[in-house]
């Protein structure tokens, strides 16, 4: 996976700065980033602080892995069940 360029506390900075009255497209010059990178960023992090922004990726993170232990789990029984209509 791409590491990112931006940490959470850097977008929510950038964020920041726009509410305090700069435009888009000159934060956008300024970090260079692209206008979709900007709005994406305002659709996720808009309105958050940095310690809302760490929950959520804590959050993220938990999820999938809660995933992955469900994906597994679905695995074994589909093939216990399978061992057991062979057996049967």
């Amino acid at each position: 996976m791409k590491k990112a360029r931006f940490t959470q506390d850097q977008i929510i900075g950038v964020l920041k700065e726009h509410q305090a009255g700069a435009t888009a497209a000159d934060l956008c010059r300024k970090h260079g980033i692209s206008d979709a990178t900007f709005y994406t960023w305002r659709s996720k992090y808009g309105g958050m602080e940095v310690s809302e922004a760490r929950r959520l990726k804590a959050l993220e993170e938990e999820n999938a892995k809660l995933k992955r232990l469900l994906a597994e789990s679905v695995m074994d029984v589909s093939t216990l069940k399978e061992l057991l209509a062979k057996n049967s």
